[in-house]
């Protein structure tokens, strides 16, 4: 009831798959149970987490008049992939803001972006400062051209966009339910934030006795845990909740690596794992290295065993396919 004043377009093809992760977990020992919430196929472009945010950031655009989408990430950004296939499926126009310098080889995400339709402009991080103000300067470009647009932040990463995965905890209860589940954590692949403030805010609004648990993909804990907290804070006081989250956000940072999209032996490792023990495709830039936290954490007996932990696979498999430098130039 709490999200029904909330405006929402179906997007996604929900409720998404919980399955049991049985030869994983065995592999790790058998002592914890891994479910893996699949939200890699929640239908939209290759499917993936975003889907549900932009469920609630694109009704607020078209509630508003927009007829335009702004957004921004890296060239292999699932968040501009999937914000691309909402624009177009909702005959919206798309511009894609990148972080980058611009790359000529089109693959992976990158590739889909341009199949979908999106604009793509590049910008060089070693000329631009703010990429806030970059797409700030692009809305006002194209409003002068007559466009109504809407622009959203990196990975949809707002309290609007978080709503997304408060209601994603609403439909988990309702499958867990079904099959007698409680959860002691949630395991996840974090980057800019809201799919964790939005999993916490539905935990915390649902009074569950369940960690959330946020692996990093690219800053460091005291950096990323604020960020969370902060962004937490302001979901629960949209949803006119008191909660207070700050004793309960928690990110690991120690499998981030070299950085943003490069692997280290321990995501390659879960990568590896996870498909030959489930046939279970992740990515190499986030959910390998949540994976790679996940099993450091069943291995180091961070859980009492028969506990129930669940993998919320964010998606991004598009990923895998796309240039070499995100395998070191080496083959797995």
């Amino acid at each position: 009831m709490y999200l029904a004043k909330f405006p929402r377009v179906q997007l996604a093809a929900l409720p998404t798959a919980l399955q049991p992760a049985l030869r994983f977990s065995k592999a790790l020992g058998g002592k914890v149970n891994i479910w893996i919430k699949r939200d890699d196929n929640s239908g939209l472009a290759l499917g993936g987490n975003k889907a549900r945010k932009l469920e609630f950031l694109l009704a607020e655009a078209l509630l508003q008049g927009c007829d335009t989408v702004i957004t921004t990430g890296g060239p292999q950004s699932n968040h501009c992939r999937m914000t691309a296939a909402a624009a177009a499926k909702l005959g919206m126009q798309c511009h894609l803001v990148f972080n980058s310098r611009e790359f000529d080889l089109r693959q992976g995400n990158l590739l889909l972006d341009e199949l979908l339709g999106a604009q793509l402009h590049w910008r060089n991080p070693a000329e631009v400062d703010d990429i806030a103000q970059e797409m700030s300067k692009l809305a006002a470009e194209l409003q002068a051209q007559g466009r109504k647009p809407y622009v959203i932040p990196v990975g949809g990463s707002n309290p609007v966009g978080a709503l997304g995965y408060v209601n994603a905890v609403r439909e988990l209860l309702q499958q867990a339910d079904a099959l007698n589940l409680q959860f002691s954590a949630f395991v996840h692949a974090s980057g800019s934030g809201g799919t964790q403030a939005g999993l916490l805010a539905g935990v915390l609004l649902h009074h569950l006795p369940t960690e959330v648990i946020g692996v990093s993909v690219s800053r460091p804990r005291p950096v990323l845990e604020p960020t969370v907290t902060e962004l937490t804070d302001l979901v629960l006081s949209l949803l006119n909740c008191s909660l207070d989250p700050t004793e309960h956000v928690q990110v690991l940072d120690q499998f981030v690596g070299e950085g943003y999209g490069i692997p280290t032996p321990e995501s390659e490792e879960a990568l590896q794992l996870l498909a030959r023990t489930e046939g279970l495709i992740i990515d190499p830039v986030y959910t390998a290295k949540a994976v790679a936290g996940l099993i450091h954490a069943v291995r180091t007996g961070r859980w009492p065993e028969g506990s129930n932990v669940l993998f919320w696979h964010t998606g991004g498999s598009p990923a895998l396919f796309a240039d070499q430098i995100f395998w070191g130039g080496n083959s797995i």
